[in-house]
């Protein structure tokens, strides 16, 4: 787990990282975050809490508990990850564990869409493919490189196209995923639209 959060924000176009591989199909999101956590009143601690049945069952041998995957930013996993419920604490747990892109077989559509929506890219390749770079994570100093504008992974002499909806990719390139980086740019047009308002006029007239 990466000890200091930081929020994702605006335009990029590059991911590094430390990858970690979580092996298996339809991980659903309360394997993610349990449902008990759902009764938090903000995300803020949701990063320790993140697999944390999964983590107990197999007694600190669980990936995201191994010394050699502290620090890791780029999560490589299955097919239909992300299965399951819809709610939105997966990704954040994720987030806030220290994850910074996603690279797998198949994603759940709202958690694909839950994860763009909070700076997590989510890309996808074949079984094949995904099971050798799961197996390259297990090299000391493995790092990746992620190119979202060219689609592409990188790590050693290694080279792979990878798959993102074009619609997200855009999205990333141009920031336009953080709405509120976007609503706070934008603030002089949504305060001209507030004075335009015929009822906003009225109320101010109350006062």
């Amino acid at each position: 787990m990466n000890s200091k959060f930081s929020s994702p924000s605006g335009k990029f176009s590059i991911v590094i990282g430390k990858p970690l591989a979580l092996i298996g199909d339809d991980i659903d999101t309360d394997r993610i975050i349990p449902a008990r956590f759902l009764k938090s009143v903000s995300f803020d601690h949701l990063g320790q809490a993140v697999f944390a049945d999964d983590r107990k069952n197999l007694n600190g041998n669980h990936p995201f508990d191994l010394e050699k995957n502290q620090g890791a930013s780029i999560l490589v996993v299955n097919s239909n990850f992300g299965c399951g419920s819809s709610r939105e604490h997966a990704p954040q747990a994720l987030l806030r564990w220290g994850i910074r892109a996603i690279i797998g077989e198949s994603f759940a559509e709202i958690f694909y869409g839950n994860c763009i929506a909070i700076g997590i890219p989510c890309f996808t390749l074949s079984k094949e493919l995904i099971k050798n770079i799961q197996n390259e994570t297990n090299q000391d100093n493995c790092l990746f490189e992620i190119d979202i504008k060219e689609s592409t992974l990188k790590y050693g002499s290694v080279k792979l196209n990878l798959e993102i909806k074009n619609s997200s990719k855009q999205m990333f390139l141009s920031g336009e995923w953080d709405a509120t980086s976007t609503l706070l740019a934008n603030i002089n047009y949504i305060e001209k639209k507030f004075d335009e308002l015929p009822y906003t006029k009225f109320n101010k007239s109350l006062n």
